[in-house]
């Protein structure tokens, strides 16, 4: 049905290593991956195999899980969208542990893969959304800030001369060209 990859990390995977949870939820223990080093996993490659036909309103979503939190959305492959890399932004561990048979060690991180009805999913990528968010706040704020070393003050307004957002977008564009570090600067 679907394979993962851990980009630098494994070897193509498939379903097999998950466990099956349902006919629709798969996990898979992390820390019998990798170790206590979970959150050192940063992507995982998510891939649609041949010959699998998901139907066009269903996607596969993608779910972490740190070790007392709930589960948090990751992103999702669909058929037209067959693969993706997704960035895994691990949560914070939370305070409620579950314990084994032993009843001594904690829940472990786990990642979550289930079949859901596409139009009820959030995003297919909310890393890529929330960096997109953050860039334009950023340049947003760049653009505040050029504003306002021109501008002068009549009553409760700001007036800026009327060219100003044509000399803060020459500006940017000419630092952009110069210095190809100026916009990773605007990344998270």
């Amino acid at each position: 049905m679907f394979g993962v990859l851990f980009p630098n990390r494994s070897f193509p995977m498939d379903i097999s290593t998950f466990s099956q949870i349902d006919t629709f939820h798969w996990i898979l223990d992390v820390n019998n991956f990798v170790g206590e080093a979970y959150d050192q996993v940063k992507e995982m490659c998510i891939f649609l195999l041949n010959g699998f036909s998901l139907p066009p309103d269903k996607a596969l979503a993608v779910y972490i899980q740190s070790p007392g939190s709930p589960f948090l959305f990751c992103g999702a492959v669909t058929v037209a969208r067959p693969s993706a890399v997704l960035s895994l932004p691990w949560p914070e561990p939370g305070g409620q542990m579950e314990l084994t048979a032993s009843d001594s060690a904690p829940l472990s991180a786990k990642i979550g893969v289930s079949v859901e009805d596409l139009a009820s999913l959030p995003s297919l990528d909310v890393v890529a959304e929330k960096k997109i968010e953050h860039l334009a706040m950023k340049v947003g704020e760049n653009l505040f800030n050029f504003m306002q070393s021109f501008c002068g003050v009549d009553g409760s307004k700001l007036v800026v001369p009327m060219d100003i957002l044509d000399r803060w977008f020459k500006k940017f564009q000419e630092r952009a060209k110069r210095d190809p570090e100026y916009l990773k600067g605007f990344a998270l």
